[in-house]
Protein backbone atom coordinates (compact mmCIF):
# COMPACT_ATOMS: atom_id res chain seq x y z
CA UNK A 1 0.00 0.00 0.00
CA UNK A 2 1.11 3.54 -0.89
CA UNK A 3 2.18 6.02 2.02
CA UNK A 4 0.22 8.79 -0.05
CA UNK A 5 -2.64 9.01 -1.63
CA UNK A 6 -2.39 9.06 -5.11
CA UNK A 7 -4.35 11.85 -7.32
CA UNK A 8 -5.66 10.48 -10.38
CA UNK A 9 -7.18 12.63 -13.39
CA UNK A 10 -9.36 10.31 -15.61
CA UNK A 11 -10.04 11.54 -19.35
CA UNK A 12 -12.54 9.92 -21.84
CA UNK A 13 -15.38 11.15 -23.73
CA UNK A 14 -17.08 8.03 -23.29
CA UNK A 15 -19.34 8.99 -19.98
CA UNK A 16 -19.57 5.26 -19.33
CA UNK A 17 -15.69 4.62 -19.04
CA UNK A 18 -15.55 7.57 -17.14
CA UNK A 19 -17.62 6.26 -14.38
CA UNK A 20 -16.54 2.81 -14.24
CA UNK A 21 -13.30 4.12 -14.03
CA UNK A 22 -14.10 6.35 -11.41
CA UNK A 23 -16.08 4.03 -9.29
CA UNK A 24 -13.61 1.79 -9.40
CA UNK A 25 -10.91 3.77 -7.88
CA UNK A 26 -12.74 6.00 -5.57
CA UNK A 27 -13.25 2.75 -3.71
CA UNK A 28 -9.44 2.39 -3.04
CA UNK A 29 -8.30 4.05 -0.23
CA UNK A 30 -4.53 5.01 -1.58
CA UNK A 31 -6.13 6.56 -5.01
CA UNK A 32 -8.10 9.66 -5.23
CA UNK A 33 -9.78 11.01 -8.71
CA UNK A 34 -9.11 14.57 -8.33
CA UNK A 35 -11.34 15.53 -11.96
CA UNK A 36 -12.85 13.76 -15.04
CA UNK A 37 -12.73 15.27 -18.54
CA UNK A 38 -14.44 14.31 -21.59
CA UNK A 39 -11.77 16.27 -24.10
CA UNK A 40 -8.49 16.96 -25.24
CA UNK A 41 -8.92 20.97 -24.64
CA UNK A 42 -10.24 20.41 -20.95
CA UNK A 43 -7.63 17.70 -19.99
CA UNK A 44 -5.11 19.92 -20.56
CA UNK A 45 -6.69 22.62 -18.78
CA UNK A 46 -7.37 20.25 -15.35
CA UNK A 47 -3.81 18.70 -15.78
CA UNK A 48 -2.14 22.00 -15.40
CA UNK A 49 -4.54 23.35 -12.58
CA UNK A 50 -4.72 20.15 -10.29
CA UNK A 51 -1.12 18.88 -11.28
CA UNK A 52 -2.58 15.25 -10.42
CA UNK A 53 0.01 12.68 -10.09
CA UNK A 54 -1.15 10.00 -12.60
CA UNK A 55 -3.57 10.82 -15.57
CA UNK A 56 -5.01 8.35 -17.59
CA UNK A 57 -6.10 9.37 -21.61
CA UNK A 58 -8.24 8.31 -23.56
CA UNK A 59 -6.74 7.77 -27.29
CA UNK A 60 -9.32 8.86 -29.52
CA UNK A 61 -11.52 12.31 -28.43
CA UNK A 62 -13.00 15.51 -29.78
CA UNK A 63 -11.35 18.96 -29.96
CA UNK A 64 -7.96 17.45 -29.33
CA UNK A 65 -7.14 13.44 -30.10
CA UNK A 66 -4.69 11.85 -27.53
CA UNK A 67 -1.82 12.45 -28.86
CA UNK A 68 -2.31 15.82 -29.16
CA UNK A 69 -3.48 15.97 -25.60
CA UNK A 70 -0.43 14.13 -24.73
CA UNK A 71 2.09 16.24 -26.03
CA UNK A 72 0.26 19.45 -24.72
CA UNK A 73 0.16 17.98 -21.23
CA UNK A 74 3.67 16.85 -21.17
CA UNK A 75 5.12 19.93 -22.65
CA UNK A 76 3.63 21.90 -19.71
CA UNK A 77 4.66 19.36 -16.40
CA UNK A 78 6.33 15.49 -16.35
CA UNK A 79 3.62 13.55 -15.54
CA UNK A 80 2.77 9.62 -15.72
CA UNK A 81 0.27 9.48 -18.19
CA UNK A 82 -1.73 5.91 -18.98
CA UNK A 83 -3.05 5.73 -22.25
CA UNK A 84 -6.42 3.82 -22.49
CA UNK A 85 -6.78 2.61 -25.73
CA UNK A 86 -9.68 0.85 -28.25
CA UNK A 87 -8.38 -2.68 -29.00
CA UNK A 88 -8.64 -1.65 -32.86
CA UNK A 89 -5.36 -1.95 -35.09
CA UNK A 90 -5.68 2.01 -35.09
CA UNK A 91 -5.94 2.32 -31.50
CA UNK A 92 -2.60 -0.28 -31.10
CA UNK A 93 -0.58 2.24 -33.95
CA UNK A 94 -1.74 5.60 -32.04
CA UNK A 95 -0.72 4.26 -28.59
CA UNK A 96 2.60 2.75 -30.35
CA UNK A 97 3.25 6.52 -31.30
CA UNK A 98 1.77 8.32 -28.20
CA UNK A 99 4.58 5.66 -26.23
CA UNK A 100 6.99 7.16 -28.40
CA UNK A 101 6.15 11.01 -27.45
CA UNK A 102 6.43 10.07 -23.91
CA UNK A 103 3.09 7.76 -22.37
CA UNK A 104 4.38 5.91 -19.85
CA UNK A 105 1.80 2.91 -19.75
CA UNK A 106 -1.21 1.67 -21.97
CA UNK A 107 -4.73 -0.32 -21.37
CA UNK A 108 -6.98 -1.64 -23.39
CA UNK A 109 -10.13 0.20 -23.51
CA UNK A 110 -12.83 -2.51 -21.84
CA UNK A 111 -15.65 -3.10 -24.56
CA UNK A 112 -18.10 -4.59 -21.64
CA UNK A 113 -18.72 -4.44 -18.26
CA UNK A 114 -17.40 -8.03 -17.43
CA UNK A 115 -14.54 -7.30 -19.21
CA UNK A 116 -14.20 -3.63 -17.73
CA UNK A 117 -14.36 -5.44 -14.32
CA UNK A 118 -11.51 -7.52 -15.10
CA UNK A 119 -9.08 -5.21 -17.16
CA UNK A 120 -9.98 -1.95 -14.86
CA UNK A 121 -9.37 -3.87 -11.26
CA UNK A 122 -6.30 -5.76 -12.50
CA UNK A 123 -4.48 -3.69 -15.13
CA UNK A 124 -5.47 -0.24 -14.49
CA UNK A 125 -5.05 0.02 -10.69
CA UNK A 126 -1.84 -2.10 -10.44
CA UNK A 127 -0.37 0.22 -13.26
CA UNK A 128 -1.29 3.53 -11.63
CA UNK A 129 0.53 2.45 -8.43
CA UNK A 130 3.46 1.26 -10.67
CA UNK A 131 3.95 4.34 -12.52
CA UNK A 132 2.98 6.94 -9.81
CA UNK A 133 6.37 7.79 -9.01
CA UNK A 134 8.38 6.94 -12.41
CA UNK A 135 10.99 9.89 -13.60
CA UNK A 136 8.96 11.17 -16.28
CA UNK A 137 11.81 13.98 -17.00
CA UNK A 138 14.25 10.88 -17.68
CA UNK A 139 11.89 8.71 -20.06
CA UNK A 140 11.16 11.74 -21.70
CA UNK A 141 15.07 12.47 -22.44
CA UNK A 142 15.59 9.56 -22.92
CA UNK A 143 12.98 9.45 -25.41
CA UNK A 144 13.46 12.46 -27.69
CA UNK A 145 17.08 11.91 -27.42
CA UNK A 146 16.55 8.07 -28.95
CA UNK A 147 13.92 9.57 -31.61
CA UNK A 148 16.47 12.08 -32.65
CA UNK A 149 18.98 9.57 -32.87
CA UNK A 150 16.55 7.45 -35.27
CA UNK A 151 15.76 10.29 -37.33
CA UNK A 152 19.14 10.87 -38.11
CA UNK A 153 20.13 7.48 -39.00
CA UNK A 154 17.44 7.09 -41.40
CA UNK A 155 18.45 10.67 -42.90
CA UNK A 156 21.78 9.27 -43.29
CA UNK A 157 20.01 6.05 -44.97
CA UNK A 158 18.35 7.74 -47.25
CA UNK A 159 21.45 9.68 -48.72
CA UNK A 160 23.03 6.29 -48.81
CA UNK A 161 25.95 7.03 -46.53
CA UNK A 162 27.52 4.53 -43.89
CA UNK A 163 25.76 4.28 -40.57
CA UNK A 164 29.00 3.98 -38.07
CA UNK A 165 26.63 2.67 -35.59
CA UNK A 166 25.01 -0.17 -37.36
CA UNK A 167 26.46 -3.32 -36.80
CA UNK A 168 27.89 -5.37 -39.27
CA UNK A 169 26.34 -8.23 -40.17
CA UNK A 170 26.85 -11.31 -37.78
CA UNK A 171 28.02 -14.15 -40.18
CA UNK A 172 30.63 -16.32 -38.91
CA UNK A 173 31.51 -19.34 -41.39
CA UNK A 174 31.10 -21.49 -39.02
CA UNK A 175 28.09 -20.17 -37.01
CA UNK A 176 25.28 -22.60 -37.08
CA UNK A 177 22.17 -20.46 -36.03
CA UNK A 178 19.71 -23.01 -36.21
CA UNK A 179 20.13 -24.71 -33.32
CA UNK A 180 20.71 -21.41 -30.69
CA UNK A 181 18.17 -19.04 -29.12
CA UNK A 182 17.56 -15.96 -27.95
CA UNK A 183 15.01 -15.35 -25.45
CA UNK A 184 14.35 -11.34 -24.92
CA UNK A 185 12.05 -10.73 -22.10
CA UNK A 186 10.75 -6.62 -22.14
CA UNK A 187 7.70 -4.51 -20.56
CA UNK A 188 7.30 -0.87 -19.60
CA UNK A 189 9.00 1.35 -22.20
CA UNK A 190 9.29 -1.91 -24.54
CA UNK A 191 7.31 -0.55 -27.42
CA UNK A 192 10.17 2.46 -28.19
CA UNK A 193 13.18 0.66 -26.76
CA UNK A 194 12.96 -2.49 -29.50
CA UNK A 195 12.16 0.26 -32.34
CA UNK A 196 14.92 1.34 -31.43
CA UNK A 197 16.99 -1.91 -31.30
CA UNK A 198 15.24 -3.54 -33.80
CA UNK A 199 16.11 -0.65 -36.43
CA UNK A 200 19.80 -1.72 -36.48
CA UNK A 201 19.49 -5.54 -35.53
CA UNK A 202 22.02 -7.16 -37.89
CA UNK A 203 20.89 -10.54 -40.25
CA UNK A 204 22.35 -13.93 -39.44
CA UNK A 205 21.29 -13.75 -35.70
CA UNK A 206 19.81 -17.15 -33.97
CA UNK A 207 15.85 -16.77 -33.75
CA UNK A 208 14.47 -14.48 -31.12
CA UNK A 209 11.32 -15.01 -28.92
CA UNK A 210 10.11 -12.15 -27.51
CA UNK A 211 8.13 -11.75 -24.32
CA UNK A 212 6.70 -7.63 -24.52
CA UNK A 213 4.25 -7.44 -22.06
CA UNK A 214 0.95 -5.63 -24.34
CA UNK A 215 -2.74 -6.28 -23.91
CA UNK A 216 -4.66 -8.88 -26.66
CA UNK A 217 -4.92 -7.27 -30.21
CA UNK A 218 -2.24 -4.89 -29.62
CA UNK A 219 1.00 -6.93 -30.58
CA UNK A 220 -0.35 -8.10 -34.14
CA UNK A 221 0.64 -4.31 -34.68
CA UNK A 222 3.69 -4.10 -33.11
CA UNK A 223 5.02 -7.38 -34.61
CA UNK A 224 4.46 -4.89 -38.26
CA UNK A 225 5.87 -1.93 -37.00
CA UNK A 226 9.05 -3.62 -35.82
CA UNK A 227 9.60 -6.05 -39.00
CA UNK A 228 9.01 -2.16 -41.09
CA UNK A 229 11.87 -1.34 -39.52
CA UNK A 230 14.10 -4.12 -38.51
CA UNK A 231 16.67 -6.48 -41.26
CA UNK A 232 15.02 -9.09 -38.74
CA UNK A 233 11.41 -10.68 -40.08
CA UNK A 234 9.45 -10.28 -36.94
CA UNK A 235 6.14 -11.20 -36.76
CA UNK A 236 2.98 -12.43 -33.87
CA UNK A 237 4.01 -15.97 -32.99
CA UNK A 238 1.55 -18.36 -33.67
CA UNK A 239 1.39 -22.06 -32.41
CA UNK A 240 3.70 -24.37 -34.91
CA UNK A 241 5.88 -21.81 -36.28
CA UNK A 242 9.28 -23.15 -36.33
CA UNK A 243 12.36 -20.96 -35.30
CA UNK A 244 14.16 -19.83 -38.10
CA UNK A 245 17.17 -17.72 -37.85
CA UNK A 246 16.87 -14.37 -38.55
CA UNK A 247 13.31 -14.38 -37.90
CA UNK A 248 11.56 -13.14 -34.23
CA UNK A 249 8.35 -14.14 -32.88
CA UNK A 250 6.54 -11.65 -30.64
CA UNK A 251 4.23 -13.49 -27.87
CA UNK A 252 0.51 -12.46 -28.73
CA UNK A 253 -1.10 -10.81 -25.96
CA UNK A 254 -3.19 -12.07 -23.17
CA UNK A 255 -1.19 -15.58 -23.94
CA UNK A 256 1.94 -17.11 -22.78
CA UNK A 257 4.48 -18.43 -25.00
CA UNK A 258 6.45 -21.55 -24.96
CA UNK A 259 9.12 -23.15 -27.18
CA UNK A 260 8.87 -26.50 -27.69
CA UNK A 261 11.87 -29.46 -29.23
CA UNK A 262 11.24 -29.43 -33.38
CA UNK A 263 13.31 -31.87 -35.21
CA UNK A 264 16.83 -32.73 -33.09
CA UNK A 265 18.10 -29.16 -31.98
CA UNK A 266 15.50 -26.61 -32.89
CA UNK A 267 12.57 -25.30 -31.91
CA UNK A 268 9.08 -24.72 -32.52
CA UNK A 269 5.74 -22.68 -30.81
CA UNK A 270 3.35 -23.26 -28.83
CA UNK A 271 0.54 -20.32 -27.82
CA UNK A 272 -1.62 -20.93 -24.94
CA UNK A 273 -4.05 -19.55 -21.94
CA UNK A 274 -2.90 -20.52 -18.99
CA UNK A 275 -3.02 -18.62 -15.10
CA UNK A 276 -0.86 -15.48 -15.04
CA UNK A 277 2.67 -16.03 -13.84
CA UNK A 278 4.76 -13.60 -12.47
CA UNK A 279 2.14 -11.38 -12.34
CA UNK A 280 1.51 -11.38 -16.14
CA UNK A 281 0.22 -13.03 -19.32
CA UNK A 282 2.04 -13.75 -21.82
CA UNK A 283 5.31 -14.25 -19.15
CA UNK A 284 8.93 -13.74 -19.70
CA UNK A 285 9.56 -16.52 -17.08
CA UNK A 286 7.30 -19.28 -18.75
CA UNK A 287 9.01 -18.62 -22.39
CA UNK A 288 12.57 -18.52 -21.18
CA UNK A 289 12.07 -21.63 -18.53
CA UNK A 290 10.78 -23.61 -21.74
CA UNK A 291 13.18 -22.42 -23.69
CA UNK A 292 15.96 -23.46 -21.55
CA UNK A 293 14.53 -27.00 -21.70
CA UNK A 294 15.12 -26.99 -25.31
CA UNK A 295 18.53 -24.72 -26.10
CA UNK A 296 20.10 -25.35 -22.64
CA UNK A 297 23.45 -24.04 -22.84
CA UNK A 298 22.53 -22.97 -26.57
CA UNK A 299 20.46 -20.00 -25.09
CA UNK A 300 21.36 -16.30 -25.09
CA UNK A 301 18.66 -14.26 -22.54
CA UNK A 302 18.05 -10.68 -22.71
CA UNK A 303 16.70 -8.73 -20.16
CA UNK A 304 15.35 -5.06 -20.63
CA UNK A 305 13.15 -2.34 -19.45
CA UNK A 306 9.98 -3.25 -17.18
CA UNK A 307 8.32 -3.12 -13.93
CA UNK A 308 8.10 -5.90 -11.49
CA UNK A 309 10.36 -8.84 -11.73
CA UNK A 310 8.89 -11.22 -14.62
CA UNK A 311 11.74 -12.72 -15.95
CA UNK A 312 14.22 -13.03 -13.07
CA UNK A 313 13.81 -16.76 -12.21
CA UNK A 314 13.94 -17.06 -16.31
CA UNK A 315 17.44 -15.37 -16.53
CA UNK A 316 18.53 -17.66 -13.42
CA UNK A 317 17.13 -21.04 -15.49
CA UNK A 318 19.36 -20.17 -18.49
CA UNK A 319 22.55 -19.37 -16.64
CA UNK A 320 21.74 -22.39 -14.88
CA UNK A 321 21.76 -24.34 -17.67
CA UNK A 322 25.07 -23.19 -19.11
CA UNK A 323 23.67 -19.98 -20.99
CA UNK A 324 24.46 -16.20 -20.86
CA UNK A 325 22.32 -13.22 -20.09
CA UNK A 326 22.44 -9.69 -21.19
CA UNK A 327 20.50 -6.80 -18.71
CA UNK A 328 19.50 -3.60 -19.74
CA UNK A 329 21.76 -1.07 -17.81
CA UNK A 330 19.79 1.48 -15.70
CA UNK A 331 20.75 4.33 -17.62
CA UNK A 332 18.88 3.75 -20.66
CA UNK A 333 15.91 1.70 -18.95
CA UNK A 334 12.52 3.76 -18.75
CA UNK A 335 12.13 1.57 -15.84
CA UNK A 336 14.41 0.41 -14.26
CA UNK A 337 12.77 -3.04 -12.27
CA UNK A 338 12.67 -6.05 -14.09
CA UNK A 339 16.12 -6.06 -15.25
CA UNK A 340 16.85 -4.24 -12.04
CA UNK A 341 15.58 -7.64 -9.78
CA UNK A 342 17.54 -10.07 -12.58
CA UNK A 343 20.59 -8.21 -12.28
CA UNK A 344 20.35 -7.25 -8.18
CA UNK A 345 19.50 -11.24 -7.63
CA UNK A 346 22.60 -12.30 -10.02
CA UNK A 347 20.90 -13.41 -12.56
CA UNK A 348 22.70 -10.87 -15.35
CA UNK A 349 25.94 -11.92 -16.39
CA UNK A 350 26.82 -8.21 -18.20
CA UNK A 351 24.52 -5.05 -18.92
CA UNK A 352 24.10 -3.32 -21.84
CA UNK A 353 23.22 0.36 -23.09
CA UNK A 354 20.31 0.58 -25.12
CA UNK A 355 22.71 2.66 -27.83
CA UNK A 356 24.91 -0.31 -27.81
CA UNK A 357 22.17 -3.23 -27.64
CA UNK A 358 22.70 -4.15 -31.38
CA UNK A 359 26.19 -4.71 -31.68
CA UNK A 360 26.73 -6.48 -28.08
CA UNK A 361 23.95 -8.75 -28.84
CA UNK A 362 26.06 -9.31 -32.07
CA UNK A 363 29.12 -9.68 -30.43
CA UNK A 364 27.93 -12.22 -27.64
CA UNK A 365 26.28 -14.27 -30.28
CA UNK A 366 29.94 -14.23 -31.76
CA UNK A 367 31.49 -15.01 -28.50
CA UNK A 368 29.57 -17.56 -27.71
CA UNK A 369 29.36 -19.48 -31.12
CA UNK A 370 31.40 -18.08 -33.60
CA UNK A 371 35.25 -17.94 -33.70
CA UNK A 372 35.30 -16.63 -36.94
CA UNK A 373 35.66 -12.68 -37.58
CA UNK A 374 32.94 -10.24 -38.45
CA UNK A 375 33.42 -8.15 -41.84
Amino acid sequence: MYQRTLRVLVVDDSKLIQTLICDLLEELPDIDVVGTASDGKEAVRLAKSLKPDVITLDVQMPKMDGLETLDAILSDQAIPVIMVSATTQLGGQITLEALDRGAIDYIAKPEGLKEAETTLRTELVRKIRLVADTDVKKVLTIRRERAAKRKERRGKLALNQEVKTTPPPVAPADLKASDKCIALGISTGGPPALASMFEVLPTGLPPIVIVQHMPANFTKAFAGRLNSLSRVQVKEAETGDILVPGHAYLAPGGMHLEVQKHGRDGGKLLVREGDYVSGHRPSVDVMMTSAVKIYKDRLLGIIMTGMGRDGSDGCKEIRAAGGFVLGQDEATSDVYGMNKVAYSEGNVDRQFSLDDAATTIASQVRRMWGSAAVS
